[in-house]
């Protein structure tokens, strides 16, 4: 029996870890979930599960979460202290899927337990991914990718050779905006924005689907998880989503990955890794779906691509920068503070000031450094977006 962690539980990557979980759960042991607002939901998927523990983000939850778990025997908790506590106990797999730079601190806990991490959460790669990386090397410990274009690339290269690797290519939808003329980007609603035109995802990357700010944060993941040059990261707008990355190799050869578009294939793939197991995913049907399209994505439209190759010629801590500054403008546009155009011309800006700063972009990379840096950006936002709105 495997023991595992789910952390972002109540979100849609967690909630489809837990639809596999259950389809076998005689062979999993659940030691902890984690989740948000929806205190209904986690206790109601701890208690099915068996957990050891729930833990809600929000402190001012806990007696709503302990009121929900009365008589299970499931232990309540609440907090960054409670996730950290949680993230430390043993598991033989944890799930990472803590939206945004939250996640960093559990994954690095589970890290250090030796725990293999399924790591849907890219903000961890993108604001530290040295220190992500070197801690699971120094406790033997494996990062499983979940994303579906890294996982497309890590089965791609299952046996092969990285010195003859060429090119990594990962594909776009375009999000929702993706035939948009650009003078109406300015105007994009926050409902507009908020709806998929393949995929069935939380809110918030939904929208960096439509900005595309995820494939930014991608294009940086790549870069750190995979160690290949920036200029050998392409990204293609492929309207489709069911080739979800290639690999191409110094003899020609493009190995591409080619699925439905459903996050439980990388799901389960990290949670049966190095076995391929049944899974309850839709079987691709090539001739009904016709053709495939591909294209090179519009600068003007998606200048989050542009920044994203901008960190890494930056280096140092300009990712923990990039993904606050971008995390903060989100917040202002669901607010309804700013416009669709303004988060991308927001990180920009905050990119340039805090590169003026270089002695806090090249500190060494630790947790505390990058905390400080994601506080700081944070603040450069605000302060940006208060100057356009006044």
């Amino acid at each position: 029996m495997r023991r595992i962690s789910i952390f972002g539980a109540t979100g849609s990557i967690g909630q489809n870890t837990i639809d596999l979980i259950r389809r076998d759960a005689q062979a999993y042991d659940v030691a902890a979930l984690s989740g948000g607002s929806n205190i209904a939901l986690l206790a109601a998927d701890a208690m099915e599960l068996r957990a050891d523990i729930a833990v809600t983000a929000f402190p001012d939850r806990l007696d709503d979460l302990k009121a929900a778990l009365a008589g299970s025997g499931v232990e309540a908790a609440a907090g960054p202290a409670a996730l950290l506590e949680a993230a430390s106990r043993p598991a033989d797999w944890v799930m990472s899927a803590i939206v945004g730079s939250a996640g960093l601190a559990p994954g690095l806990k589970a890290l250090e337990q030796g725990a293999a991490l399924a790591l849907a959460n890219k903000e961890s790669l993108v604001c530290a991914g040295a220190l992500l990386l070197e801690t699971a090397r120094r406790h033997n410990a494996r990062i499983l990718p979940v994303d579906s274009e890294h996982s497309a690339v890590f089965q791609g290269l299952v046996g092969e050779d990285m010195d003859a690797v060429e090119r990594i290519i990962i594909t776009a939808s375009g999000g929702a905006f993706r035939d948009w003329p650009l003078e109406d980007l300015p105007e994009a609603s926050l409902a507009q924005a908020s709806s998929h035109p393949n995929w069935d995802m939380g809110q918030r990357i939904t929208i960096d689907s439509a900005s595309m700010f995820n494939k930014a944060l991608e294009v940086i993941e790549t870069r750190e998880f995979f160690g290949v040059r920036p200029d050998q990261i392409e990204v293609l707008v492929h309207p489709e989503s069911l080739v979800h990355a290639l690999v191409g190799f110094r003899d020609g050869a493009l190995m591409a990955h080619v699925g439905a578009p459903d996050m439980r294939h990388a799901i389960g793939y990290a949670l049966n890794w190095p076995e391929r197991k049944q899974l309850p995913v839709d079987r691709l049907d090539l001739a009904r779906a016709g053709q495939l399209n591909f294209r090179a994505p519009d600068d003007t439209r998606y200048p989050a691509l542009r920044l994203a190759y901008e960190v890494l010629e930056r280096g140092g801590l300009m990712g923990a920068v990039f993904n606050a500054a971008k995390e903060r403008a989100l917040d202002h546009f669901i607010a309804g503070r700013c416009r669709f155009t303004d988060m991308a011309a927001t990180v920009e800006e905050v990119m340039a000031r805090m590169d003026a700063q270089s002695d806090l972009i090249d500190a060494a990379m630790t947790l505390d450094n990058v905390s400080q840096m994601d506080h700081l950006a944070r603040q450069r936002a605000d302060e940006v977006l208060m100057q356009k709105a006044g």
